[in-house]
Formats: C-alpha cells, structure tokens, sequence
C-alpha cells in the first residue's frame, strides 16, 4: 500500500497504540528497533483522552507523538463489544460510559468519521458493530445488517468531507456475520460493493475455538477482492499470524506482543519463552540468538529476568520491544518467502517451531 505518510510492504503486523502511544515503547524504538511501517490508535481513547481540541491543535496525531509514519485508526467498535456494560447500542449509534469520568457520548457513524478526521489516520475503520462469540444466527444477522447500515452512513458522510491536514485518509469497512458462513458472505459482497482501497474481517478472536477462526477466515479471503488488502483485526499470536497469511490475509494488528512481554512472556525463533522461569537465572545468551534485532542479541536472558524479578520498568520495555521486533520479523520473512515460492513449506515447520515452549 503507498499512503502519503509511507509505503507498507504487506504481509504486515500494526503494533497497537492506543492512546496514541504504544505502551512501554518510544516512536524512537518503533522505528530504529522494531522497524515499523504502521501503528493504530484508538478512537474511543483519543477522544476521551487527550480529547480532539488537543489533536487539532497539535495538527493530528502524527505530530502530536512525533510519529512520522502511517497511522490507521479504529472506529471504536471493538469498544462496542469490550465494554457492553456500559453502552447502548441503537439504530442512530452507540451510547457510551467513559471510563474515565463516567460522562455519557454518543458515536454515531457521522460522528465517528469526524473524530477519525480529526485524529488524522492514513487507515480510518468504518464504524461497526462487533457481535460476541457464539451469539446466534439471529442476533449475528441483525448484527450484521446495522454495520452494513451504518457503513451506508459513514461512506456518504466520508465522502462529504476533507482530510484535516493535507494528506489522503483511506476508509476500510469491516466484514461480520460471526461465525456463520451465509452471512459472512452476504457480507463480503455487500462490503466489496463499495471498491474501498481494503477491508477488514472483524468480529474474530473473540472467544470461537482457533479452527473456527481459520475457517471463517479463509472463507472471508475467498468472498473478498485479492488486489487490496485484507485486515483481520485484533489477531493474534505468531502461529495464528501465519496461519491467516496462507489464507490471504495481509493486514493484523493485537496487543499481545506488547501485553504479553509485560508479563514476562517472550515469542522467539525457538518458541514461547516464560523469562520469570528459574532456568533463565544464569543463562547469559541472548535473549534470541536466532532474531536479528539490537535489544534480542545485546540482552541476556538472565539480565531480563532480573529485571521482572527486580520489577524494574526497563524490563516491560525490553521485552515488549524485543516481542514487536519478532512479530515484524515474522511478517517481513513471510513476505520473503512468498515471493521466493516456498511459503508454505516453510510455514508449515515455523508454526511448530513457534508453538513450543522454551
């Protein structure tokens, strides 16, 4: 994908922003360490905090936190089923509880394009409606109807508007139908109708068994354009990334490199590592002698488990930025070997490799 703020080379992994800061993470790290091309932040969070009369001001996120690459943005309706105990869903949108201050707010798909606007992302999300895991076909259709209804909305007021600041914003609407493959597919055409520059499977990894996952995945990829991207969102550990990339999948994002690390969690070249583990207290190789990133051959093992055990705060940044550089690692030698031809081999022996634990 070429956006003003830089091109992205897909298969690629978004680490999650937020509130405008990936946490433990400096942009600094993100771009010498990580090598990121693309990080997301949330609309839900900006708005309630620092607010958008911050962000105009500062002339958008971008630079706002000083990050010069591109942004996409999420709509907030991942919050529409996150928070389900402080919202109210209705035709004319969603009703929403701060958790900050408890006031009350109204996004509507109108509003939610505004908001994006102001918040600047190069990527803005339709705004939808994400249904629970193992609701049922009736809820999961009516569900699924109201995001196409309001994707209407958000298409007509896109295009009734400008960017902000200059640069091209580029709007993906979003495929649900929860796990029901007539309404995913009705879905896919009706979302494909609207020839968007990509588009994104939501409504997965929220609590179906991992088969399932791929399955409904898969079938999403082969009802969608395969000359734009594809962005299942919110996905999810290293095999599932692999996984999902041989079933077409371009675009991920998740906030488990980064939660996982801060809880002593490490994904390496050699599988799952628990660093709070006894064995890692007189193991001084690197933290993972098979990733070539700066902080994974320059840290020890032992050195990071003193950290967690000390709780010193380098040690959720170390870990969360060595996580992040596997992921993007991952993705980028996906990338070399899709184009070398031997993709599916090679994936077939990482997923194994990956799943172990260390």
């Amino acid at each position: 994908m070429e956006t003003d703020h830089g091109r992205i080379e897909t298969p690629i992994f978004m680490p999650v922003g937020t509130v405008g800061s990936v946490k433990a993470v400096t942009q600094q790290q993100l771009r010498d360490d990580i090598n990121a091309s693309i990080i997301l932040g949330n609309t839900y969070h900006l708005y309630l905090r620092p607010g958008l009369e911050v962000l105009e001001a500062a002339g958008g996120l971008h630079r706002f936190n000083g990050w010069d690459r591109p942004i996409l943005t999420d709509s907030g309706g991942y919050q529409v089923f996150s928070l389900s105990g402080t919202r109210k869903i209705e035709e004319e949108g969603v009703t929403f509880q701060s958790h900050i201050d408890g006031s009350r707010h109204l996004f509507t798909p109108e509003r939610v394009m505004d908001i994006q606007r102001s918040i600047g992302g190069d990527i803005i999300m339709a705004f939808d409606e994400c249904p629970p895991g193992g609701c049922d076909h009736t809820y999961a259709k009516r569900s699924m109807e109201l995001t196409h209804r309001w994707l209407d909305r958000c298409w007509h007021h896109f295009y009734q508007s400008s960017p902000k600041y200059g640069y091209t914003q580029n709007l993906f609407p979003i495929v649900q139908g929860g796990t029901f493959k007539d309404l995913r597919q009705e879905s896919c055409a009706y979302i494909s109708s609207k020839q968007a520059t990509g588009n994104a499977i939501g409504g997965l990894s929220v609590g179906e068994p991992e088969p399932v996952m791929y399955e409904i995945c898969e079938w999403c990829c082969a009802h969608l354009p395969s000359d734009r991207p594809r962005y299942l969102m919110g996905v999810g550990t290293p095999w599932n990334l692999l996984e999902c990339i041989s079933r077409g999948v371009d675009m991920f994002d998740c906030v488990m490199p980064t939660r996982n690390g801060r809880n002593a969690m490490l994904f390496t070249t050699e599988g799952v590592v628990n660093i709070d583990n006894q064995k890692w207290e007189k193991d001084f190789s690197p933290i993972d002698p098979g990733l070539p990133s700066p902080i994974s051959q320059y840290y020890t093992k032992a050195y990071l488990r003193h950290l967690f055990k000390a709780k010193e705060y380098l040690g959720y940044t170390l870990a969360s930025v060595h996580n992040l550089a596997f992921y993007l690692w991952l993705v980028r030698t996906a990338r070399a070997h899709i184009l070398a031809g031997d993709f599916a081999s090679w994936k077939a022996e990482m997923v194994v490799r990956l799943r172990q634990k260390c």
